[in-house]
């Protein structure tokens, strides 16, 4: 009843905006119009890598250009923002071996896409949660769109057809403010375009146990009507399994994605409008767990089979991940004279089940049958500023309504001949958030500008359990959170190619129930308190340069722990302090080559976390489940030295024009575990592309590798009472691609 009366609302809104558009007064001009709706013309403005294949444009020759964001939610000069942002261009991604919002570790500075039971966990500077619960929700949150991706499993996002990423680094509790404290990342695909156009691209590459990878997209865009335009983006893709199998059959590792987006675009005088659909399913084996360094409870039994390389695994269970989801969103804008109206409502439905073999070994120990079904509203009001006056400013409400269950069977056995007894839990979560924010920017002369925001946050959490189909005494828990949380920045524009800023915010995640636990108890929320000072500055004409330095205070935050059935659960850690600098750089010396360079640093370690969940091993295999002071560890997936560099190398040949891309990613030791005892050695990455496009520009052929040099990769070490697991992520992988553009 409670998600019934959410979406009556969410669609009443949504009918207001529709009738508001209907009865705007007209106010631009056609062409101009048609100019704002291509998306072939906003990439050209917000790509900061030219086309491969394509002739250097004269704002090329003449320098580097212009890269427009929306980080503060309206377009801005990404170089004359407060703000550290890292933006990508879809082209960029699809040359640096990128194909989702998690590998895009290999390209953003101090960001980690890690992964949990395929279910993304990213933190940016040491701030992030891995919570895997119905109803909890990363604290780095992902758009697309506009749209906010709630749920954990909502941020499994394959990049298709995009025109460009951009990643907010630090607390961004104002304008976007829902569960932001590590960050944001925004996902921006193109709007239909009047002018015909289109694209198909196919890949094919290789991996180990000659597994074969193929990738399949499709974009088609156009006008209907005077008025009306549509697009279509297709994404097929398939990879067989790489990962050995000791226990005989077929190799784990193999991937099926199959995607459909599209959009109808209606604009008239002065109003738009965007109706987006979208569809995706996934079936997904590559979460195949193996021990890491032999530990599993499965390791004294006879007939065991445990894995002691790489990409391989010996499992009892399958270890699936189907997933599907859809979502459909609504988008307008009306200009109003001096102010710009827009809203966004949007709605998502998430269908899981995922298998997960907790000892990882061939013999039934532990296992986890889980299904999860989220459905989420969301709905966003909001007034803007238009025109070049000294004040610009943005004031808005936001909604935010989800309920979801979670059913899971655990089964834990302490040999392999004990009764299977599994235990069921069948939680419900509910959870209905409210908030309004503004923020402005006002402009002294022509050099100073003070930037204020805050934005003020209500939300109610509701939770209830079964045990094995059993209503526990609770009934329905509640908890409700209040928060306001703020931001102010100072820039000062020295030069028209150079300004300094400050800044000071704060951020906030909310309490949440552990849907695997059994308590009526929400975690306590967590806080965060940031300050940053930058430099931004294009010294010449073709050299860009960025430098930042901060410091975060992080209270009470949400750290993952394991309960005695080996599910996650979430904890609070008492405080952590973190600390460090980021410098990127961007230089284009001659009119064919592109550089790019991030050296990021991060001091992140636990102040205060006394009872720190820890795991030590048994001799036997297995751990022993204790607790443990950790101040002064380094925070769990936190590397403290990263480098991301690439660069793009084009030239004429045979008629046509030639292109070399490459991308390497350098970190240093990655920690798992509160004791600093499981980790990932430092690892290289490097990706590359090779490529010839016609003189038209139509046809494009291409030879790719990613991770060349075969860099074996855990993206999750995860130790609990049947043992520590590691998952590694993908082999090396070299293909060819043929691309037309129509």
């Amino acid at each position: 009843m409670r998600f019934r009366t959410m979406a009556y609302t969410t669609a009443l809104l949504g009918s207001v905006s529709i009738a508001s558009i209907s009865h705007a007064q007209p106010a631009a001009d056609a062409a101009d119009q048609q100019d704002m709706a291509d998306p072939a013309e906003e990439q050209a403005t917000s790509d900061a890598v030219t086309t491969p294949g394509a002739a250097p444009t004269e704002e090329a020759e003449a320098g580097l250009e212009d890269i427009v964001v929306t980080a503060t939610r309206r377009e801005e000069r990404l170089q004359e923002i407060p703000v550290t942002v890292t933006a990508i261009s879809g082209n960029s991604i699809a040359e640096s071996g990128v194909r989702d919002v998690r590998t895009l570790t290999q390209v953003i500075p101090n960001f980690n896409g890690g992964r949990n039971q395929n279910v993304m966990q990213p933190s940016i500077r040491g701030v992030g949660s891995s919570g895997l619960s119905v109803g909890d929700e990363a604290n780095v949150a992902v758009y697309v769109d506009g749209v906010y991706q709630g749920d954990p499993y909502s941020t499994q996002i394959d990049l298709v057809e995009v025109s460009r990423v951009e990643v907010l680094r630090g607390p961004q509790g104002t304008v976007f403010g829902r569960n932001a404290t590590g960050g944001l990342v925004n996902v921006i695909t193109p709007d239909p375009s009047f002018r015909a156009r289109g694209r198909i691209a196919a890949r094919y590459g290789r991996m180990r146990e000659d597994a074969s990878d193929i990738d399949l997209r499709g974009y088609v865009t156009g006008g209907l009507t005077e008025n009306i335009a549509a697009d279509l983006a297709l994404l097929y893709r398939k990879n067989d399994g790489y990962i050995t199998n000791l226990s005989g059959g077929e190799p784990f590792g193999e991937t099926r994605v199959a995607s459909v987006r599209g959009k109808l675009l209606f604009e008239q005088d002065n109003i738009s409008a965007v109706v987006t659909a979208a569809y995706v399913d996934t079936n997904d084996e590559t979460a195949s767990q193996q021990p890491f360094q032999g530990n599993s409870a499965g390791a004294p039994f006879a007939g065991v089979i445990l894995p002691n390389q790489p990409w391989e695994a010996s499992l009892n269970a399958l270890p699936v991940s189907d997933y599907s989801r859809l979502d459909l969103s609504l988008r307008t804008r009306i200009e109003l004279g001096g102010v710009n109206l827009e809203t966004t409502s949007a709605y998502m439905k998430t269908r899981v089940h995922q298998v997960a073999d907790s000892d990882a070994s061939n013999l039934l120990l532990g296992e986890t049958f889980m299904r999860v079904f989220p459905r989420t509203l969301t709905q966003e009001i909001r007034l803007l500023s238009a025109g070049n006056g000294p004040l610009t400013w943005i004031v808005g409400a936001y909604g935010y309504f989800m309920e979801g269950t979670q059913p899971v069977t655990i089964v834990n056995r302490t040999s392999p001949t004990a009764p299977v007894v599994p235990t069921l839990l069948s939680p419900r979560a509910e959870t209905t958030s409210y908030s309004a924010f503004a923020e402005g920017t006002y402009r002294f002369g022509t050099s100073l500008f003070l930037t204020l925001g805050g934005r003020y946050t209500t939300e109610e959490r509701r939770f209830s359990q079964k045990v094995n189909n059993n209503q526990l005494p609770f009934g329905m828990a509640e908890a409700n959170f209040n928060k306001f949380t703020y931001r102010a920045a100072l820039r000062y524009q020295f030069t028209d190619d150079a300004n300094i800023y400050a800044s000071y915010g704060t951020g906030f995640k909310s309490g949440v129930f552990n849907t695997f636990g059994t308590a009526p108890t929400a975690v306590d929320p967590e806080t965060i308190k940031a300050a940053e000072i930058g430099i931004k500055a294009d010294p010449l004409l073709w050299l860009r340069t960025n430098l930042a330095f901060f410091h975060y205070r992080y209270d009470d935050l949400q750290a993952t722990a394991r309960a005695t059935t080996g599910a996650f659960i979430l904890q609070n850690a008492a405080k952590a302090k973190i600390w460090g600098g980021e410098f990127e750089t961007t230089a284009q010396p001659v009119d064919d080559l592109t550089l790019r360079l991030a050296l990021a640093y991060t001091n992140a370690k636990y102040d205060e976390f006394p009872n720190a969940q820890v795991f030590t091993p048994r001799p036997t295999g297995g751990n022993i489940v204790g607790s443990a002071d950790v101040a002064g560890n380094q925070l769990v997936r936190t590397p403290e030295f990263t480098i991301n560099a690439g660069g793009n190398y084009q030239w004429d040949m045979a008629g046509g024009r030639g292109h070399l891309a490459g991308n390497l990613f350098r970190s240093s030791r990655v920690y798992y575990d509160y004791l600093n005892a499981l980790s990932q050695d430092p690892y290289t990455i490097l990706s590359g592309e090779l490529g010839w496009t016609t003189a038209d520009e139509q046809l494009t052929l291409r030879l790719f590798a990613s991770n060349l040099t075969n860099a074996k990769v855990a993206q999750q070490i995860s130790p609990g009472p049947q043992g520590t697991y590691i998952i590694y992520e993908r082999p090396r992988r070299v293909g060819v691609g043929l691309e037309y553009r129509f």
